[in-house]
């Protein structure tokens, strides 16, 4: 897909998306996943609800329904403040559509990770450290949220890592 070559915004080594459409009701991208990728730490969305359509390989999806593999041709559908992990386990590379709605800020938050990943302010694993996590975090908060620990854990732990972060320009 030509949309990967000029335009994509890298969100992870594995992960890259292409901006389809882009309203307040709806932000559209074609996301494109690596062959075998690892899981993204387990995340949830406050006010914005997800649907994904696999279009090419196959992705696999973890919610609190369980762990599932879908093809080419199926679809999910990921409700707001439903935890979820998704990602390309396969040995081919995926493509998919994902529709995020109503569209929020979640393309500036998607342009923002892409802005660390060129700047090169990423560790050897290819993805951005801690303290840029920590000021992403807190001032995308109504966007992405992590959900690998309760909120009163999480909350003031990214805080203090925000604070760090943003003092060191991320």
């Amino acid at each position: 897909m030509n949309d990967f070559v000029n335009g994509a915004l890298k969100l992870t080594p594995a992960e890259s998306v292409a901006i389809v459409a882009c309203t307040t009701e709806l932000l559209e991208v074609t996301v494109r996943y690596e062959a075998n990728g690892r899981p993204p730490p387990k995340h949830l969305h406050p006010s914005q609800d997800e649907h994904f359509e696999v279009l090419e390989g196959e992705v696999t999806v973890c919610t609190p329904s369980g762990k599932r593999v879908l093809k080419a041709g199926e679809t999910i559908d990921i409700t707001r403040r439903t935890p979820h992990q998704l990602w390309n386990g396969g040995s081919v590379p995926a493509i998919a559509r994902w529709q995020t709605c109503p569209a929020g800020r979640t393309k500036d938050w998607f342009e923002a990770i892409d802005r660390i990943h060129r700047s090169g302010r990423v560790g050897r694993s290819g993805m951005p450290g801690p303290l840029a996590y920590g000021a992403m975090l807190t001032r995308y908060r109504d966007v992405f949220r992590l959900a690998v620990a309760p909120d009163f854990v999480t909350r003031p732990a990214l805080a203090l890592l925000g604070v760090f972060g943003r003092v060191r320009g991320y």
